[in-house]
């Protein structure tokens, strides 16, 4: 055993240095984990791929419950005038899943406001299915205010197959560069 390591094995742990706290000079400086894109990391073209994730039936019964959407169609399984077999799921929740990954991880800080938003469900989601989403970046247009941008995307869903659930069009106001 050498002096560098423990009676476990492990290497001794980094010497304690004094932490930097909020307000101190050097702080706001110390890069944030998790951050999002400013628009001047982003190019007209530029595809990214979302996180993907299977759809539960808490998901499903947590979501309908919060939002008020207690339609039959999602809350009796042996519903009569049920146009599909399955569980099917509110399209609001495919898209506030996907919305929840991009808010995650590319703008995360970075969006300042969504602007406009056009929706289209081209086929359904169950329980049991699992979705994700390529973003692809259409517009920036520069603002004459703080350095800030219009950013549109255009988002499309798809399932486990393949199969394209639904698309949106999303122009949001993206922070730039020295504003997060």
């Amino acid at each position: 055993m050498t002096s560098s390591s423990s009676a476990t094995g492990k290497p001794p742990a980094p010497p304690a240095s004094a932490a930097l706290k909020p307000g101190q000079p050097g702080y706001a400086q110390v890069p944030r984990m998790g951050r999002g894109f400013v628009w001047q990391e982003l190019q007209v073209g530029q595809q990214l791929r979302t996180f993907r994730r299977t759809i539960t039936e808490a998901d499903l019964v947590n979501f309908v419950n919060a939002t008020g959407m207690l339609e039959a169609i999602f809350l009796d399984t042996t519903f009569e005038g049920a146009a599909m077999r399955g569980r099917p799921v509110p399209g609001a929740l495919t898209y506030t899943f996907i919305e929840g990954f991009i808010l995650q991880s590319m703008i995360q800080g970075t969006g300042l406001a969504m602007l406009e938003l056009h929706q289209q469900i081209l086929a359904p989601v169950c329980v049991g299915d699992s979705i994700e989403a390529l973003v692809e970046v259409t517009d920036i247009r520069p603002t004459s205010q703080s350095g800030r941008a219009v950013v549109t995307s255009r988002v499309d869903v798809f399932n486990q197959s393949g199969t394209q659930v639904m698309r949106y069009v999303a122009t949001r106001l993206l922070a730039g560069e020295g504003q997060t």
